[in-house]
């Protein structure tokens, strides 16, 4: 056969695939009769442009008022809490039984509560996901290495009792509120309402809600910290493993509006870091993790010289200070060491006397009490505080102490500041440990506030009780976002002051099939790892600066677990969340994705189509909020919409507008149900039960579901159950197939296999767009499609690839001979059919590498490189730092190698990734074309399936073109130099906005309060000096 005959039959089998593929998927899906539907309503209904300013405004507002709802239940619990400490008298001798978290309900051998326990009426709750909680009281949890009876943790128990009424009265007020809680400075923890709390299998329960990060961020101002580490011959052994778990303790207390860095000092000066001599850096949790790494190499020998140590601190401290990229509030010196031969009042008069501004916090490492006095009069003489550290045990105690200092002059300024931490996942809680519903932990932002003595014979001790806080899981920051109006690809997103995202549809904060787990740095995902085509960070650095604006640019999405991809313009619309750290963003993208429609049918009509048993809603989305009020708990949302509608219930909140689209869609594609249903009762036109599922979503979030088969006979049952996370509206997304359909030429549909879990490649879904209007600034009304048999398709590709002109019916070429291969792939080079059908499902570069190298370079396909911040590479080696090789991307992470999980000899670390993906060229609908395997010429035709987004590719086999690598869409980790990494990880430091308070010092402060330096005789000219900073404080 000529060689120029082959590409006219492939046009004709591709026809003839394409036509009989058409008529299949209109017929069954009703994609004609659905558009003549909304085309019969098109002058009822009125399209406007989405003005995204005025909605991301509209959106910001809501979110803050959802908040300040929470900061003002925080404010009660302040107050009842201030006002109850004011009334109450220390008695050392209390006894109160109260009702301690681990110990309730429990009973000794002859069945007798035990002490402190008591019999406590617990009840599953569904608010609380179903845990057994009390609704009327809190429990106590004291951490395991406290004594429970203690008399300071008892009278603060007695007096914390006044909070129940307000936890009780709160929750009432704002339904939606779940736990509330008051971390004491005493180190207890109140918790509503009450749950039961188990030890881990050691007995042990190790919360102790002062390293909490609410409770650092809400008790202390942001600070700028030099940890000064001795490394003396004298610290060898145990001394310098207890100095190194100090130094690792101090940094859990950082957070990521404070600057640190670490030096080790002997004879000489050791950064631990010495790519960061002479700056510090922000303690987020890379960097902390980082410098943790660097602790471990520290040895000690040699002697101490500590005046070199202290005079450098002060310098750092100052010269960061003057960068203005510090905290530019408190300043400390954190110094770990066994001793101290001198006072250095000489260093102390030149850098830090009359004012002060540095505090420093000696740590005493060792049972050697010999240079106490020394480092006692340094803590006195610099407002800080002086401890001593014996045993490993006794680390967090005393480490904790310094952060009650700093909260000083916030106290006596009585600046209640309410703070808001960046989304977090805090496992320990018990609540946490239970919540594994399959979706893994949740995302919340705590918001803190502090609670102070108002003791007037105390005021200037500055004395902090502790701080109140509650969680708002960031899944109720979505239930304030009208997803049906951002459009099928918009989405909102808001981010913290530091520029890390609080929720973004791209954060990946888990990984792990089954039983989720947390990523490393899953709290400190800049938005630039996300957005990451905002190169200048324009978008970034406008939003941390909390500014209102608008930004646009253009965006590659990868979609279908990273294997696809859609190119995007996308609109950015920001402004800033009021009485929060947050500013909100929202993206819109052009084209379909400005446009609304409104239309308009009675509630009469709409319900009853509403009512169908086949239709349901977006299970994420809130048409009402049942969550507010106890009796709607139960409610469905149709349910809800009845009441609603009904206006007995004024208590109920619903979303009018979408309620009233929501209807309309009901109305227009009720038709759909009686057609599909004539189709199922002609039962001989599917008689090979090819086709299995017609589905219709549409802009509401409305979908109806039709069998054509009986349930058990489907070849997938995931598709369009909740387990099928990509494919069913989401409180985010809008699921894949209607994404995908979407972008497709209207009228055509988009065939795909999905890549489910299992390596089930049994089924094809084939799905199209409804537009509104026949104009390309149409809104687009609602997706519908088919899902059905694999074999049946393949069967139809062959059927149509053995036709041929020829009036006697014998071909003279056809899909079965041996010398050509053909293949189905889609329009992003995916197989659908092939010979060997093992290929099914894998990449077409894969199969034919020589071949799709020459598409790309005709222009057929194109390569997209995308990139993944929060991947996970796997490495084969004994430590972290070498012999990288790579993960599958299914495992998503984030940065920082301390974190691995241990599989025999590999473990995963976080990495950053690059891979790509590849699209077909819309414009080229055929191509043919030859390549050169040594000597050997290879031909090949492409051509693309009319109405489809599939291509027909012929390939003749005589040549081996084994020459070419396959090419494959395998992630490449993208590899730093090592320096690179550390100065551009950790020193280039993005734009951050401070918080908006500082509390560093108040001249009313008694810092006389400095770590067991009562009991000391120490020098006389020391005592003096001390007096005289007292009399003349500035």
């Amino acid at each position: 056969i000529a060689y120029f005959e082959i590409p006219k039959l492939v046009k004709l089998w591709a026809s003839a695939f394409g036509g009989e593929m058409k008529s299949i998927s209109a017929k069954y899906s009703g994609s004609q009769l659905l558009q003549k539907k909304y085309k019969e309503f098109e002058r009822a209904v009125r399209v406007e442009e989405i003005d995204g300013l005025r909605l991301v405004k509209q959106l910001a507002q809501n979110m803050e008022e959802m908040f300040h709802k929470k900061a003002q239940a925080m404010k009660r619990l302040v107050e009842a809490a201030e006002e109850a400490h004011l009334q109450h008298e220390e008695d050392p001798d209390l006894q109160y039984e109260y009702f301690n978290a681990v110990l309730i309900n429990e009973v000794d051998e002859e069945g007798n509560s035990v002490e402190l326990g008591g019999e406590f009426v617990l009840q599953p709750n569904d608010h609380f996901n179903n845990l057994s909680v009390n609704l009327s009281l809190s429990v106590v949890q004291v951490p395991t290495n406290m004594y429970n009876k203690d008399s300071a943790i008892v009278n603060g128990v007695y007096w914390s009792e006044a909070l129940n009424k307000v936890f009780v009265d709160n929750f009432e007020k704002d339904p939606s509120l779940i736990w509330q809680y008051f971390g004491s400075a005493k180190g207890f923890f109140r918790q509503y309402p009450g749950i039961k709390w188990k030890p881990d299998e050691h007995g042990v329960i190790a919360f102790d809600c002062r390293n909490r990060k609410w409770y650092i961020q809400a008790a202390t101002s942001p600070k700028d910290v030099v940890i000064l580490v001795d490394v003396s011959g004298s610290m060898k052994g145990l001394r310098l493993t207890i100095a190194k778990q100090t130094v690792s303790s101090i940094l859990d207390t950082l957070g990521d509006d404070d600057f640190f860095n670490i030096i080790a000092y002997n004879e000489e000066l050791h950064y631990v870091e010495p790519c960061l001599n002479g700056t510090l850096v922000q303690a987020d949790v890379t960097n902390k993790d980082h410098f943790r790494e660097h602790l471990d190499k520290l040895f000690a020998q040699g002697i101490g010289m500590l005046d070199v140590a202290l005079t450098e601190a002060f310098n750092l401290l100052s010269d960061f200070n003057e960068t203005g990229r510090g905290s530019e509030c408190s300043q400390a010196i954190m110094l770990v060491t066994d001793g101290a031969v001198d006072t250095y009042d000489a260093i102390f008069a030149k850098y830090n006397w009359p004012d002060r501004k540095v505090r420093i916090f000696p740590y005493l490492i060792g049972r050697e009490s010999a240079f106490a006095d020394n480092l006692k009069w340094m803590a006195c003489a610099n407002k800080g505080y002086f401890t001593q550290i014996s045993t490993l045990a006794d680390v967090q105690e005393n480490v904790m102490e310094y952060l009650h200092v700093l909260s000083r002059p916030k106290v006596i300024d009585r600046e209640h500041d309410t703070v808001w931490t960046e989304a977090y996942i805090d496992s320990t809680l018990p609540q946490a440990q239970k919540l594994d519903d399959g979706q893994g932990p949740v995302l919340m932002t705590t918001v803190a506030m502090p609670v102070f003595s108002t003791k007037n014979e105390t005021r200037n001790r500055g004395i902090l009780l502790g701080v109140v806080g509650t969680d708002v899981p960031v899944s109720e920051l979505l239930k304030t976002i009208p997803k049906y109006k951002l459009g099928i690809h918009g989405y909102a997103f808001a981010i913290t002051n530091n520029g890390y995202i609080l929720t973004h549809p791209d954060l990946r904060p888990l990984y792990g099939d089954g039983k989720k787990r947390r990523k490393p740095n899953y709290s400190s995902v800049d938005l630039s790892e996300v957005e990451w085509e905002d190169k200048d960070d324009t978008l970034r650095n406008a939003m941390v600066n909390r500014k209102t604006g608008t930004f646009s640019m253009e965006v590659t999405k990868s979609i279908d677990k990273g294997k696809r991809v859609l190119v995007l313009h996308n609109d950015y619309y920001y402004t800033d969340i009021e009485g929060t750290p947050f500013s909100l963003g929202v993206a819109l993208s052009r084209g379909h994705g400005k446009f609304f429609f409104r239309g308009n049918v009675t509630i009469e009509e709409g319900l009853h189509d509403l009512e169908h048993p086949d239709v349901a809603l977006a299970d994420e989305w809130t048409y009402c909020n049942t969550d507010e009020h106890p009796d709607h708990r139960y409610l469905s949302q149709i349910e809800a919409i009845k009441l609603y509608l009904s206006g007995h219930e004024p208590q109920l909140k619903c979303d009018k507008e979408l309620i009233q689209e929501v209807l309309f869609d009901a109305v227009v594609t009720a038709p759909l149900e009686a057609y599909w249903t004539s189709l199922v009762l002609n039962k001989s036109e599917n008689s090979d039960k090819g086709v299995e599922i017609a589905y219709l979503g549409t802009r509401t979030g409305l979908s109806r579901i039709n069998l054509f088969v009986v349930p058990d006979e489907l070849t997938n049952q995931d598709f369009l159950t909740a387990e099928d996370k990509e494919g069913v509206f989401n409180a985010d997304h809008f699921p894949l197939w209607y994404k995908r359909a979407a972008e497709q030429v209207p009228g055509t549909f988009v065939y795909s296999l999905p890549f489910t879990g299992s390596e089930n490649k049994s089924v094809v879904l084939a799905s199209t767009a409804i537009q509104l209007l026949d104009e390309r600034k149409s809104p687009i009304a609602a997706a519908v499609g088919i899902q059905m048999k694999l074999e049946f398709f393949q069967k139809k590709f062959w059927t149509a690839s053995r036709q041929c002109a020829a009036l006697d019916g014998k071909c003279s070429i056809s899909c079965d001979d041996e010398n050509i291969n053909c293949y189905l792939i889609d329009n992003n080079g995916f197989i659908l059919v092939a010979e060997d059908y093992t290929l099914t499902g894998k990449f077409f570069g894969e199969a034919e590498g020589a071949v799709m190298n020459k598409l790309l370079h005709m222009g057929s396909f194109k390569r997209v490189t995308l990139y993944d911040y929060q991947a996970l590479c796997w490495v084969f080696s004994e430590s972290s730092g070498s012999g990288h090789t790579l993960l599958d991307v299914s495992n998503y992470s984030a940065f920082s190698a301390l974190y691995e999980i241990r599989m025999g000899r590999s473990m995963q670390v976080p990495c950053d990734t690059e891979y790509p993906a590849f699209v077909s060229e819309r414009t080229i609908k055929e191509n043919m074309g030859h390549t050169d395997c040594d000597g050997c010429i290879k031909s090949f035709v492409i051509q693309q399936i009319p109405s489809s987004n599939l291509f027909m590719v012929v390939v003749d086999n005589k040549c081996d073109c084994s020459m070419f690598e396959p090419i494959t869409m395998d992630p490449i980790e993208i590899m730093y130099i090592l320096y690179l990494t550390i100065t551009s990880r950790l020193k280039m430091q993005k734009d951050r906005r401070r918080p908006d308070t500082c509390h560093p010092f108040h001249p009313e402060e008694n810092s006389m309060e400095c770590g067991g330096a009562m009991g000391l005789a120490p020098s006389l000219s020391a005592v003096l000096f001390c007096i005289l900073l007292t009399v003349c404080p500035r």
